[in-house]
């Protein structure tokens, strides 16, 4: 069962432009969502790239995608490597690159993958097997004031060195219900009036970004997506938080207008202003909310 609602859809198959025989790259394919929309765009459809780290959305997505068999490669890796899968795949250079970032449905709605404090799981959080360390490990083995720091500088918890405390002094801590209740009770309820966030949703955004080394990896996932794109195509990145969203604008902006004038620009930004969803599909899928797109085209 395909759980996935794919954010924007619409508006990223019209900054990629996709056309017949192009060749597209997916660095986040999940369950296949945007995929699908990217190769139902024309016909015959483009070429795509799909790339993830998930094994479990690699299969949903070759189910999804089955009809494109002959004109899609799927790919369980990181987006890191985006330029030696291209290489050895035929996508050098490539027409549009894709950028679907954070989580997805369907591991927050895998109870096993310790993502969500809203299912009992063990603490894991991995986006796939080759992840080194799991959400438990850090959380029982970092001391005190370097955790403090992660979840204030990751998850922008202002209460950071009080969540640490209280961890510490719970620990162990094995499960994603032990570590939800250990925050909430150190950070208490907000107060009435606000909008209703759980106090544990920072912590947790926190530990998954320094798990799957997120802000790294969408770094050097960018940088090389830029130099294999050819003249006129797209960089289509869509990002959920801010921390995601102020490194993308940065990183985009200087290839863009470079600080050392002895460099050429690299790109143009096609998105003066980052991009956001629409009520209508904001109501029909809430989890769309937080999304952020941002459009550049290589120069």
């Amino acid at each position: 069962m395909i759980h996935h609602k794919p954010v924007m859809v619409d508006e990223v198959v019209s900054a990629l432009q996709p056309r017949s025989g192009g060749r597209y790259i997916d660095c986040t394919t999940g369950e296949g969502g945007h995929a699908e929309a990217i190769l139902g765009h024309c016909d015959p459809p483009a070429r795509l790239l799909g790339l993830d780290l998930d094994r479990e959305a690699v299969a949903v997505a070759e189910g999804r995608l089955s009809r494109f068999r002959e004109t899609t490669t799927l790919v369980e890796t990181s987006y890191v490597n985006i330029a030696d899968m291209a290489a050895e795949h035929g996508f050098l250079p490539c027409d549009g690159v894709l950028f679907d970032l954070g989580v997805s449905s369907l591991q927050l709605e895998s109870a096993y993958r310790g993502f969500a404090f809203s299912k009992e799981a063990t603490l894991d959080m991995r986006f796939g097997p080759s992840v080194r360390r799991s959400a438990r490990e850090i959380i029982n083995d970092t001391d005190e004031e370097s955790l403090a720091n992660l979840i204030y500088r990751l998850g922008e918890e202002r209460k950071s060195r009080r969540i640490a405390r209280a961890i510490v002094r719970a620990r162990p801590v094995e499960t994603t219900a032990e570590l939800a209740a250990v925050v909430a009770k150190a950070v208490g309820r907000p107060s009435r009036g606000r909008r209703y966030t759980h106090p544990a949703t920072r912590t947790f955004q926190a530990l998954r970004i320094a798990v799957n080394d997120e802000l790294v990896n969408v770094e050097a996932g960018i940088e090389s997506a830029i130099g294999i794109l050819s003249q006129g195509s797209r960089l289509v990145t869509i990002s959920y938080h801010s921390l995601e969203d102020r490194l993308v604008k940065n990183l985009l902006r200087e290839e863009a207008n470079p600080a050392d004038e002895n460099r050429s620009p690299t790109l143009r930004l096609i998105t003066k202003r980052v991009l956001k969803p629409g009520a209508s599909e904001i109501e029909a899928n809430p989890r769309s909310r937080s999304a952020k797109m941002r459009v550049a085209e290589r120069l």
